[in-house]
């Protein structure tokens, strides 16, 4: 069954959590400083669309399509990308408040991450080879078996990296990151 089709639309100031936000194929269009919040958003696609101040926290991403989409300035809390269809999955974030989300398992090499803060989000066993995190603040991140080959973390604070237990073969850091790197060790840097 066909989904319906919405094209070049922008979309601003909708709480959808008080009126109806039709199932669908959404394609080329702009949400503006609107409210997701707790939606079921299981087998809509997003496709070349922005989401811009908008809030997403604990929406349902049951087989979400997401391709080339952008969310700048975004309130994601508890989001499980995971659950997203992985068919041409790709997204950027800018400015985002991802805070407690997951990407376990997800395969999303050259993931663009500027300004966000990933506070307490799971990457463990996640596919980042060639991401860009561009002044992201990783306080509690978890990183576990997670691929980092290549990835930027030049200007980004508050990793807490195994280098043993996660793959960061020619990953980019700064001198002032290596406390992230050498944290289990107990070392004093100064």
């Amino acid at each position: 069954m066909a989904l319906p089709y919405f094209s070049d639309q922008r979309i601003e100031n909708i709480d959808f959590s008080l009126s109806d936000f039709d199932l669908g194929e959404y394609d080329n269009c702009h949400f503006i400083n609107c409210n997701f919040s707790n939606l079921n958003l299981s087998n809509y696609r997003f496709n070349n669309c922005e989401f811009e101040g908008c809030n997403l926290s604990l929406a349902k991403l049951n087989q979400t399509m997401f391709s080339d989409t952008k969310f700048i300035a975004c309130k994601m809390l508890g989001l499980r990308f995971e659950d997203c269809n992985s068919f041409g999955l790709s997204f950027s974030f800018d400015g985002c408040l991802l805070k407690h989300s997951s990407f376990f398992q997800m395969k999303i090499k050259g993931t663009i991450f500027k300004n966000s803060q990933l506070i307490e989000v799971d990457f463990t066993e996640t596919e980042l080879i060639a991401a860009v995190f561009d002044q992201c603040d990783f306080t509690g991140a978890t990183f576990e078996r997670t691929n980092l080959f290549k990835a930027n973390l030049l200007t980004s604070v508050g990793f807490s990296i195994d280098p043993e237990r996660n793959q960061i073969k020619k990953a980019t850091f700064s001198n002032d990151s290596l406390r992230g790197l050498l944290h289990k060790y107990d070392l004093v840097i100064k």
